[in-house]
């Protein structure tokens, strides 16, 4: 059994082969295996030959494919070119991302080849920085920390006027009430925060059983003190935190963006800042990514800014890891894996 690890410095081709060897070895596989790492994240990813996000050059990968059963990476770009390598021999493309848009699937699914992938993969590492993030946001903790350490002690900070709510005493409200939207409430019903959420999609029977209240968008901007997006970006959700959506919000309250930046008209969110409409903003994602050096946004004070990690921990990397190796080794024996984004391709 031949299987292409293809790593990075976040999930690394060892990583992959440890993960698989085991998997394999209880079904009574033996691997051989060839590994490859790209230097993401050191490097961005980019857009490349079909696919929106990748990291890494795809004729590499596609000379490297040539005879492999499987394909397994993280961020790897699975090209046309690269399934056209591995026609005859690759039986699965295995992608240790909640959407495999490193990979070209109406290519795999006319090659026959199944891509399967790990919806809610880093939910649990999210939903904690989001958490932790509100807290942070809600007590005015990044415009303090910046001028400490410009070397002015802002003892203004305990007045009434300026200090922040609790999580108990807060509303937060969801954009968006999927597998991470429900981490999230399951996180803040323990502070014992008032929990709304607008999700068209959303199944009431799984907001109740977190405590949350389902509302129309103008509901849930009006009466939230924080406004957490869990929204995925599709046309329909694209600006949809408009300059209008910002007006309807509560004035002092927080918006927390850990989905994607294109969810927001930042220019909109800067002026909402500017004029001390919003307290203050948590921002993990940005449009476009990574956010140009004159962007305005990650400077303010009262912003707290990181490049893209509320999804980064050991736990995601080493779980993902074996999530993966177990979806891979079911479908090399034949059984149904959990998460197929072309499920037709197993019926084939």
């Amino acid at each position: 059994m031949h299987i292409l690890c293809a790593g990075d410095e976040f999930i690394s081709a060892d990583l992959l082969a440890r993960a698989l060897e085991p998997a394999l070895k209880r079904l009574g596989l033996a691997g051989d295996f060839i590994r490859v790492d790209t230097p993401w994240p050191t490097e961005p990813f980019t857009a490349v030959d079909g696919v929106r996000e990748a990291a890494g050059d795809p004729r590499k990968i596609a000379g490297l494919v040539s005879g492999a059963d499987a394909l397994v990476t993280h961020l790897a770009p699975v090209t046309a070119e690269v399934l056209d390598a591995g026609r005859g021999s690759l039986r699965v493309v295995g992608v240790t991302r909640g959407g495999p848009v490193n990979v070209d699937v109406p290519a795999a699914t006319a090659a026959g080849i199944p891509v399967v992938h790990l919806p809610g993969r880093n939910l649990g590492a999210v939903a904690e920085f989001c958490v932790g993030t509100m807290i942070c946001a809600m007590r005015g903790l990044p415009a303090a920390s910046a001028e400490l350490s410009a070397g002015r002690w802002d003892g203004a900070g305990f007045r009434y006027d300026r200090v922040g709510l609790e999580l108990r005493a807060a509303t937060v409200g969801l954009v968006g009430l999927g597998a991470v939207g429900l981490r999230v409430a399951e996180l803040l019903r323990g502070f014992g925060s008032r929990l709304l959420a607008h999700d068209p999609y959303a199944e009431p029977a799984a907001a109740d059983r977190v405590g949350v209240r389902l509302v129309d968008l103008p509901e849930l901007l009006r009466e939230s003190d924080v406004v957490s997006l869990h929204a995925r970006l599709t046309g329909e959700t694209t600006r949809m935190i408009d300059e209008a959506a910002l007006a309807a919000m509560r004035p002092g309250s927080v918006l927390v963006n850990t989905a994607r930046g294109e969810l927001v008209d930042t220019r909109a969110l800067d002026a909402a800042l500017a004029s001390g409409h919003l307290r203050a903003a948590v921002l993990d994602v940005f449009d476009p990514e990574p956010p140009s050096p004159d962007d305005p946004l990650p400077r303010r004070p009262g912003v707290l800014a990181t490049p893209h990690l509320a999804g980064a921990s050991r736990q995601v990397a080493e779980e993902s890891a074996e999530r993966i190796a177990a979806e891979v080794a079911r479908v090399l024996t034949g059984a149904r894996p959990t998460a197929c984004i072309n499920p037709e391709t197993l019926t084939a």
